[in-house]
């Protein structure tokens, strides 16, 4: 496997979280941070040698007060975050090592992962150039107004919800982000989709679940209980289900 850097963005404002204290990457999960579940388990794997988390500039004293023996144990690096998360992304970029073959961004507020889908999507960027996890859309989709009227059905043949990790060799992605020009984007793979390259889809699974709202905190929990455990741990029911692939 190629030496991989992972960004994990944790600078947005967490709006439809509702938590006074918390933003959603920050919140306790199962007796950790949101965070710390999802770097815990890249940190595990060899071909990982650089994790940056980008948090807002507000939130950098409070970070480094509660998460200071994680930074420090884990070896991760703290960025600032810019006005909008590809600001954010940007200003990790720089900090990536020039000796790393291939950079994963992964939604901080993404706690439930599990080895495989990691292992499948760096394999599927080294081999194709850019790679990211997704799910086809099952759902009926409705396009509606302003006013919360339908307007159409949208046709779901072909449509595919993003997730991450994405991953991308890093001088690609460095390219796409040179080549945004300030423009913002809700994705990385987007960016390097404007540049005519392609971008392969790895299947995820639902149950890779971003953190929205209080609710899906008592969803991850559950997750987290029957994620699959990596060979020799023994024990877990679903680690070969099809449910995982």
């Amino acid at each position: 496997m190629p030496s991989i850097a992972v960004i994990l963005p944790a600078a947005g404002a967490s709006r439809r979280f509702h938590d006074r204290h918390y933003k959603k990457p920050f919140v306790n999960l199962g007796g950790k941070a949101v965070w710390l579940h999802a770097a815990e388990k890249f940190l595990k794997h060899s071909a990982v040698k650089q994790l940056i988390v980008v948090v807002a500039e507000a939130d950098l004293a409070e970070f480094k007060r509660r998460f200071g023996a994680n930074i420090a144990i884990l070896g991760v690096t703290v960025c600032v975050g810019g006005a909008e998360r590809a600001d954010s992304i940007e200003r990790a970029l720089a900090l990536v090592d020039d000796s790393v073959d291939l950079v994963a961004v992964h939604d901080a507020a993404r706690p439930c992962l599990a080895d495989k889908w990691i292992e499948t999507v760096c394999q599927a960027a080294a081999e194709h150039g850019a790679a990211l996890l997704a799910v086809p859309v099952t759902s009926t989709l409705k396009r509606v107004d302003g006013q919360q009227q339908v307007i159409t059905t949208v046709d779901r043949q072909g449509l595919w919800e993003a997730q991450t990790p994405q991953v991308f060799r890093r001088a690609l992605l460095l390219r796409a982000y040179a080549a945004r020009a300030g423009q913002p984007a809700t994705d990385d793979a987007s960016l390097v989709e404007a540049l005519g390259e392609t971008v392969a889809i790895v299947v995820g699974s639902p149950f890779n679940l971003k953190i929205t709202t209080r609710a899906d905190l008592r969803l991850a929990e559950q997750i987290l209980k029957v994620l699959p455990q990596p060979t020799g741990t023994g024990g877990n029911p679903f680690a070969n289900d099809d449910l995982w692939r």
